[in-house]
């Protein structure tokens, strides 16, 4: 060991007790042949393993380990981790008392040993009555930035991003659905790795920080959804964005039957984005190669390959193991970029705000006030009688959806759970009693909230983006 992993290892051993120790370590550092270095609240493990060479595992080989016990250390958690196979790193992140945060990283040399650490070690009993949580690690490389000015390019947010943070790779920006001149007031910025995409967020993040005299909005974008290969061998539904709003559902089918007449099954549009269904697979991918780029009603689309997500995964992922929801799984085609990463389900047309931030969602819903004068005749109304656009809260905007198509209300069912720092954390399951049915019978999301008021909206933006995506599937 180099003098600073000295310093480490001695920091901590002063605290620990029992087999908790200075020596402990030293005998693991000598039986394996890994370094350990302590540096920014985290004790590394590794990264590289003695002998590797080349560059370090994928993404996808990385694990989340929780519920540690505060006062278990490399010595006694990687001989269990080793037990999946080759560990590239082990990452555990400390307290300045010497005490573990009761979490880590842990990356294999491969994905299938990752998957199998998962498998085997996921609520492992690694002291008696203390069981550990297991899951895919999020190695986000990706930040949302709002509150950008809606005429700026992507050359120029690109150019800009490059020049107040360090390994920027792209900017990803949307047109406005009602107007493609102008960006959606958000863009999406990826960076070379997770530790670059880290240090741009805890400089930007005060919220004092400003770019072209506006203050912007960070956070992490929510990472995309993993789908294994042989799932996406299976699908054969595109997914089209950057449609005009005016675009007929039967245009787009008119325009995909071009290359192959009677390829395409049915068609499902929401704003500004569709599914596209077709008979084979073959078609869809075919479809996909001829169609990405063209121009539909003036608009140049994107299109790819819809991507299943399967919510019961996203719970494991989310929850570590902590809730088991039912054998009940939601498959939908879900617009992977759509949402503000916050807010994961917001409708494309319903600004909601939720934990104090607003959803860059166009379009924007007028918000002012009027004098009310004396004397002004006022006619009493049903909230049915008016426009979806009339609604800013996703709950009202449910209640009329469903009023609409002539269904039963919605029903909430309240559910929590206790995080890792003692907070009660909340979630709805909403019932549409009239397209229960066997296979889907509730909506919930995959984000946890500590208000009730959070998590009702949450719930009902979730089943709102959702709903036509399901029925489209059930038909």
């Amino acid at each position: 060991m180099n003098e600073e992993n000295i310093d480490g290892t001695n920091g901590c051993s002063k605290v620990r007790t029992g087999t908790q120790n200075e020596a402990a370590l030293l005998a693991l550092m000598e039986k394996t042949g890994y370094n350990m270095v302590q540096e920014n609240g985290q004790r590394k493990f590794g990264g590289p393993p003695p002998g590797w060479e080349g560059p370090p595992p994928p993404r996808g080989c990385e694990v989340f380990v929780g519920k540690i016990p505060r006062d278990m250390y490399e010595d006694e958690l990687v001989p269990v981790f080793e037990r999946a196979g080759k560990i590239y790193e082990f990452r555990l992140m400390m307290e300045f008392s010497g005490e573990n945060r009761g979490y880590a990283f842990v990356m294999y040399t491969t994905k299938e040993e990752a998957q199998l650490a998962i498998r085997i070690l996921n609520n492992y009993e690694i002291r008696p009555g203390k069981f550990i949580g297991v899951c895919v690690s999020l190695d986000n490389c990706r930040l949302f930035i709002g509150a950008i000015p809606k005429e700026k390019k992507k050359e120029e947010i690109l150019d800009e991003m490059k020049k107040v943070t360090e390994g920027v790779v792209d900017v990803i920006v949307y047109p406005s659905a009602t107007d493609k001149t102008k960006n959606r007031g958000f863009a999406f910025v990826e960076y070379e790795s997770h530790r670059a995409a880290a240090m741009a967020r805890r400089k930007l993040i005060p919220g004092t920080f400003q770019l072209w005299g506006h203050t912007i909005q960070v956070d992490w974008a929510d990472p995309e959804k993993e789908v294994d290969e042989e799932t996406m061998q299976r699908v054969k539904v595109l997914y089209v964005r950057n449609l005009m709003i005016s675009t007929t559902e039967e245009t787009i089918k008119a325009e995909f039957n071009k290359f192959k007449p009677g390829a395409v099954e049915r068609v499902k549009k929401l704003r500004d984005y569709a599914f596209v269904h077709f008979f084979n697979r073959e078609d869809a991918v075919a479809a996909m190669s001829v169609m990405n780029g063209k121009c539909i009603d003036g608009a140049s689309i994107e299109v790819t390959l819809a991507k299943p997500v399967n919510k019961e995964n996203t719970w494991r992922q989310h929850l570590n193991g902590q809730i088991s929801p039912n054998s009940e799984n939601l498959i939908v085609f879900a617009n992977k970029e759509e949402s503000h990463p916050k807010t994961l389900g917001k409708p494309p047309a319903l600004p909601a705000r939720l934990n104090g931030q607003h959803s860059p969602s166009p379009p924007e819903i007028e918000r002012c006030t009027y004098p009310f004068f004396p004397g002004t005749k006022l006619t009493p109304i049903s909230m049915y009688s008016l426009k979806s656009n009339h609604f800013n809260s996703a709950v009202m905007h449910l209640d009329y959806y469903c009023n609409k198509n002539n269904w039963a209300p919605p029903e909430y069912y309240l559910y929590s759970t206790t995080s890792q720092d003692g907070k009660v954390l909340l979630v709805y399951k909403i019932v549409i009693p009239a397209i229960a049915n066997g296979s889907q019978s509730y909506f919930m999301p995959d984000k946890l909230c500590t208000t009730l008021e959070d998590a009702k909206e949450l719930a009902a933006q979730f089943t709102l983006l959702h709903l036509d995506s399901f029925l489209c599937l059930d038909n």
